[in-house]
């Protein structure tokens, strides 16, 4: 239902938007009898609500509709861009869960001393740093000083670097604040006080017992961080030219190519979707607390 809505909202948003799809996607040079031909092959010619019965016709039987541009099923165009986005997703994911999940504990076990401090500070910065500066010093410092990786593009795994550590910097100071805030609390608990009372180690005591019991809101986070990753991060994928469903979502909208945006906003939904349900599950994993039946 929340994806049908979605699909419905965003097929009303790009009709709505000034200036002729078809003047654009034909170009300036175009004639009038080229435009309207493609108006007409876009349906663009036809009442709102009889696009509106199409599209959703379309939609239940799985078919996302052609690209204006290409000419190629929206499915075809989505499925070429989807395992860069994977990739660069899961890179991102990855190295924010194991800076940050061990950043936020370290805060919080030396909570208000120099190791918290510091701790805090990254965070801080990295909550505040905007993506698209950080990406842009990473590719001057890197790429054009050092010459060690390359600035854009996503050949080999050299390329994953500099876009996968500017997207992660964010993901790992939020994650990394959650971590902190749900170990705070867990700390002073009564079975973390039993466990510390019958002589436990500290190293035990914090990644036996306190941090699976904090981890439910880091999972969250953590999701939801990776769910918009697959959504596609539009700015990192724009500054280092990645070939991402997030750049690809640019392309279209410029372009006016509706069928596209329609399909990408659908999709992100749907992975949005899983990814939620995905962590709903892993709560029964990590916290014995937790009963589905």
């Amino acid at each position: 239902m929340t994806v049908f809505f979605v699909a419905i909202t965003v097929f009303l948003l790009v009709r709505v938007l000034p200036g002729d799809p078809a003047r654009v996607i034909a170009g300036v040079l175009a004639s009038e009898q080229e435009v309207a031909r493609l108006r007409e092959r876009l349906g663009l010619n036809e009442p709102i609500w009889k696009q509106g019965v199409i599209f959703v016709g379309d939609l239940i039987q799985g078919d996302l509709g052609t690209s204006a541009r290409t000419s190629n099923s929206v499915t075809t165009e989505i499925a070429a861009r989807f395992p860069a986005t994977l990739r660069l997703a899961l890179a991102s994911t990855v190295l924010a869960v194991l800076i940050g999940v061990p950043l936020g504990t370290l805060a919080a076990t030396k909570a208000g001393r120099w190791p918290d401090l510091v701790a805090s500070t990254v965070v801080l910065f990295g909550i505040s740093m905007p993506v698209y500066w950080l990406g842009l010093m990473l590719i001057l410092v890197f790429s054009i000083r050092l010459r060690w990786l390359p600035a854009a593009g996503s050949e080999g795994l050299l390329s994953l670097v500099l876009p996968s550590v500017t997207l992660a910097f964010f993901s790992m100071a939020f994650i990394a604040r959650i971590t902190r805030s749900s170990m705070l609390e867990v700390l002073h608990q009564d079975y973390v006080r039993t466990a510390v009372a019958k002589g436990a180690r500290p190293a035990a005591v914090v990644w036996r017992h306190a941090l699976r019991n904090a981890l439910a809101p880091v999972i969250t986070v953590i999701g939801l961080q990776f769910g918009e990753l697959l959504g596609g991060a539009i700015l990192t994928e724009t500054v280092f030219a990645w070939p991402g469903l997030g750049r690809l979502l640019v392309d279209s909208i410029f372009a006016r190519d509706y069928p596209v945006v329609q399909g990408l906003v659908i999709f992100f939904s749907l992975l949005f979707a899983l990814v939620n349900l995905a962590v709903d599950l892993v709560y029964g994993l990590i916290d014995p607390r937790v009963r589905y039946g």
